[in-house]
């Protein structure tokens, strides 16, 4: 009984999300947004999309 009293207040928390203000899709806080890939108004990560794109434009697509 000891230890369930110890580890009941451990549990998992609901992630915070918040709106991403370039493509309103959410996103969590402090990190790049999946959707579009922008950081604080910059472009940081390349889509799986945009890569998809890109490939399907060079030609390179199965």
């Amino acid at each position: 009984m000891r230890v369930r009293q110890r580890k009941g207040h451990i549990k998992a928390e609901v992630a915070q999300t918040s709106k991403c203000p370039n493509c309103g899709a959410a996103k969590r806080a402090h990190r790049a947004c999946p959707e579009c890939g922008y950081y604080d108004g910059e472009k940081v990560l390349t889509t799986r999309a945009e890569k998809k794109d890109a490939k399907t434009e060079s030609g390179d697509a199965k």
